[in-house]
């Protein structure tokens, strides 16, 4: 039975899991059971305390802090976390999350497969927002890479979209792309389906999906996306150019 592919998942939508003994609750938005099947797309809400250990087995996983502050310890070094802070674990480490308090660390977490072999890259395990520079993908909407190659990642591409109030012509990808929206308010318009988006809803777009993001408001609305294989945001093929 073929999976049922969906665009627009609410977090609220999607049964919590928490693991006994763990602080973190877990949300798998997309993975292969709704059509995404390069990639999972989850939603880590962390309570005070830590975490229990996590370790990756023949994934990669990419972190991005939405709000909360705390510490990821991978294997015994810490590293600070806070809010648009994007996180890059391999397979085979572990890690585990340490949240103060008194509120919960809200995290978007993506798995994907590791296809490449390592490269020689210097190796970042948290790269921050504002330390990075802002690029241009159109006259709408510019965008700053968090974890990619120049982070020693070389299968996926982590990035912070910002979209001013417009809607972009309809386009595609040739990557696998996921998606949440930090701030703002849109429509998704994935092939004949238009669909209401707020802050906090996810998204997925498969390759060669046609498709535009539409910023329905009044401010800037900044998008993290995460995509397989990794290139380039600025990436895009006109539906008229087909």
């Amino acid at each position: 039975m073929a999976a049922v592919t969906t665009f627009v998942v609410d977090e609220a939508d999607a049964k919590p899991v928490r693991e006994e003994g763990d602080t973190a609750s877990v949300r798998v938005i997309f993975d292969m059971s709704n059509g995404c099947e390069r990639l999972e797309q989850r939603v880590l809400r962390f309570a005070p305390g830590r975490s229990l250990d996590r370790e990756l087995d023949g994934h990669q996983e990419v972190l991005f802090v939405v709000a909360g502050q705390g510490e990821l310890e991978l294997d015994g070094e810490l590293h600070p976390l806070e809010p648009d802070t994007g996180v890059f674990i391999r397979s085979g480490e572990t890690y585990a999350v340490e949240n103060p308090g008194p509120g919960e660390l809200l995290a978007i977490s993506v798995l994907a497969p590791e296809d490449r072999a390592d490269a020689e890259a210097e190796r970042k395990v948290t790269v921050r927002f504002e330390d990075q520079p802002e690029l241009q993908a159109s006259s709408e909407r510019r965008y700053r890479y968090l974890v990619n190659e120049d982070a020693g990642c070389f299968d996926v591409t982590q990035f912070v979209g910002l979209v001013q109030p417009s809607k972009a012509p309809m386009h595609s990808h040739p990557y696998d792309e996921v998606g949440y929206v930090v701030d703002g308010e849109g429509i998704a318009h994935v092939g004949d389906r238009s669909t209401p988006l707020r802050s906090g809803s996810c998204f997925h777009l498969p390759p060669d999906e046609i498709h535009c993001i539409e910023n329905s408001g009044r401010s800037v609305m900044r998008i993290l996306g995460v995509f397989h294989p990794s290139g380039s945001p600025a990436s895009r093929e006109y539906e008229d150019n087909k």
